[in-house]
């Protein structure tokens, strides 16, 4: 494992004040694998308390699944701006668990990870679980908060091994064109 430079090992966070979904794959190059995946329920509580949770459990998944690095969905705004920033802080306190440990952490859009999975920004939830069942050879649907970790890992994999690591390599898409930045 550590001596194969292509080996990666994302844990994808699909952060939620409730349920906090995680996916975990490894990626060989373009090869992906399940590893695990779940969710983190807070329960009733206090906010602090439920937060609290997500920062001890995801620090617990880290600790013991030993991820190379993290990608993260981004928060959306919402109707109600209280919804957003509960979101918010609840992405915070995953984010916070990842850094705390050492590890990259990447964040992509909800329609970035829906065009890495399905093809389409748009995709609906149950899209987006087929298809992470399918890339991921699942012997069933994943649950709806750990399929959007996972598509989010997916994502990221895709990101580092297609047109995502031109930006590393100097250059950049512009209308369809390759252009050196």
């Amino acid at each position: 494992m550590g001596s194969d430079p292509s080996f990666r090992r994302i844990l994808g966070i699909d952060p939620g004040l409730r349920v906090t979904g995680y996916g975990l794959i490894e990626a060989r190059g373009q090869r992906l694998a399940y590893v695990a995946s779940g969710c983190i329920r807070t329960g009733a509580g206090s906010l602090p308390a439920r937060l609290g949770v997500i920062a001890r459990d995801v620090a617990f998944l880290i600790a013991e699944s030993s991820p190379t690095e993290v990608a993260v969905e981004k928060v959306f705004v919402n109707v109600n701006p209280n919804s957003t920033l509960l979101l918010g802080q609840a992405r915070g306190a995953a984010i916070a668990a990842a850094v705390l440990a050492g590890l990259p952490v990447t964040e992509y859009t909800a329609g970035q990870v829906k065009q890495a999975v399905v093809g389409g920004g748009r995709a609906a939830k149950t899209q987006v679980q087929t298809m992470v069942a399918r890339l991921l050879v699942l012997p069933g649907i994943p649950q709806a908060d750990a399929a959007d970790a996972l598509a989010a890992a997916i994502c990221h994999a895709h990101a580092a091994t297609g047109v995502g690591s031109l930006a590393r390599n100097g250059y950049r898409v512009r209308a369809g064109r390759l252009i050196s930045t």
